[in-house]
């Protein structure tokens, strides 16, 4: 595929000059290709689901490029299957790398994220309307969540010690107790936000960029702080309450989806058969709060 999307990039850019080029294949929805570290080319992996994807994401972009503060993408090249924008300079934002900084970066870094957040969940529903932006893809009912529970226990129980069934009752205790539980008001939501969509600039202690918007959506805001949550964890949470203050009211509900995402991943792969599946949300935070404490 390299040399086929290097053939594009030459039709598409006749005057660009290609000194390096790398190639990133390990996402699920798109392949990406990097010029001179200068211009992000990016190519759904298929034309059915992941380019719907993808135009989702162009009418997400449309409308927050011009809401908040934080640098995403902008696309300056779009044809039938591939899309450019400039490079937004940064890496990756890993737990390890924040939580080593000193109090005031991290809460620098914490101010900036929690400002995004708050910026894009308070996004007046007619624009988003305008914008035909739907719901996310990541949102889940109660009775999916049910059904998550009930499939856990004929499934992954069999490979679970006692101790760990007994955790995943305990977790699931309130959705099953409570048919209220998960209930919110729909908010411009971004769905998915592991490190790797985080860039920061670690000598100068600070965000540059939030890339890869495709599940953003309408849906519960808890979504996103359940990601901050595990890959950040609860201490540096505490930390973005001082500047979103709103967190604490979703708190909870965030540490139910925190607490499901191994397994969902772990019966995904379970089904699949591929190992993969199996590791991929290793390494995540292990500070989160019990369900109902004072976060």
């Amino acid at each position: 595929m390299q040399k086929e999307y290097l053939t594009r990039i030459k039709t598409c850019f006749p005057d660009l000059s290609i000194d390096t080029h790398r190639f990133i294949d390990d996402g699920f929805v798109n392949d990406i290709m990097i010029i001179n570290n200068e211009r992000v080319f990016r190519f759904p992996k298929n034309q059915s689901w992941a380019k719907t994807l993808f135009e989702h994401e162009l009418r997400v972009l449309s409308l927050l490029n011009s809401r908040v503060n934080m640098p995403l993408p902008k696309y300056d090249y779009i044809d039938e299957g591939m899309g450019s924008y400039p490079m937004i300079p940064g890496i990756p934002m890993y737990r390890e790398d924040v939580l080593k900084q000193s109090g005031y970066i991290q809460d620098r870094i914490a101010e900036q994220l929690a400002i995004f957040l708050s910026q894009m969940h308070t996004t007046p529903l007619d624009e988003v309307e305008t914008h035909a932006i739907g719901a996310s893809e990541v949102n889940r009912d109660r009775d999916v969540w049910l059904e998550l529970f009930e499939d856990v226990q004929k499934e992954v129980f069999p490979h679970m010690m006692p101790h760990s069934r007994a955790w995943v009752t305990r977790h699931f205790g309130p959705i099953v107790a409570n048919q209220d539980f998960m209930d919110y008001s729909p908010k411009l939501i971004n769905g998915d936000i592991p490190c790797y969509h985080l860039l920061w600039d670690e000598q100068q202690g600070a965000m540059t960029g939030v890339i890869d918007l495709g599940t953003a959506g309408m849906g519960d805001p808890a979504v996103d702080i359940a990601c901050i949550l595990y890959n950040y964890g609860e201490s540096f949470l505490r930390r973005m309450c001082r500047f979103y203050p709103e967190i604490t009211e979703w708190v909870d509900r965030a540490r139910f989806w925190a607490g499901t995402l191994e397994l969902q991943w772990l019966l995904a792969g379970l089904r699949k058969q591929e190992p993969m599946w199996h590791t991929i949300h290793i390494g995540g935070a292990r500070d989160i709060g019990l369900i109902g404490s004072i976060l």
